[in-house]
């Protein structure tokens, strides 16, 4: 049997696999297997557990934001949207600022640019980190076509933000040095 070139959304439409939600859908993805790579290291560690929690809330997210993208707003029944809709009230957003803030009083002040780097558990945060700015630019025009709520957009930029800080404490608490840009 053939391939098909189509694959279904949640609201039963069809669209092609290469289609812009499905770029969303897979790098939304790609970026929760990367936080689960993260979160393998940190388990080989003694300091991970609470980052590790924190994480896995993050992918249980990640999960709704596909939900979310999956279900495009205006090609969507209402009780689908009711089903899918993403941080309407802005919690998990600032659940995220609040987790940056605490990381960042226990981190030393950047004066200037790291590399990813600081170990494995550091330096898979920041793989992930990369692979969410990729996500969050897949967004970018679903949020423009109103085809998924502000929101995710929103989640992804500050969830970005949250890995860096993540990545730098990862490297801080295993006693790990991160590499300083140096212009060649």
């Amino acid at each position: 049997m053939p391939i098909q070139g189509t694959s279904s959304l949640y609201n039963g439409e069809r669209r092609d696999k290469d289609d812009e939600i499905f770029e969303a859908l897979g790098t939304t993805d790609e970026l929760t297997s990367n936080i689960g790579f993260a979160m393998e290291f940190l388990e080989e560690t003694d300091f991970g557990n609470e980052l590790i929690e924190k994480l896995t809330k993050i992918q249980c997210l990640l999960q709704d934001v596909g939900s979310n993208l999956a279900t495009p707003r205006e090609q969507s029944n209402e009780a689908r949207l009711a089903r899918t809709r993403f941080d309407a009230e802005g919690n998990h957003v600032q659940e995220l600022e609040n987790w940056i803030d605490d990381y960042d009083q226990q981190l030393p002040k950047l004066t200037k640019f790291i590399l990813p780097s600081g170990g494995k558990s550091s330096a898979s945060l920041h793989v992930a980190r990369s692979v969410c700015r990729r996500a969050e630019r897949r967004v970018q025009p679903l949020v423009r076509d109103q085809l998924c709520d502000d929101s995710v957009a929103i989640f992804l930029n500050r969830l970005s933000d949250f890995l860096f800080n993540a990545a730098r404490w990862a490297a801080q608490s295993q006693g790990k040095e991160e590499k300083i840009y140096n212009k060649p």
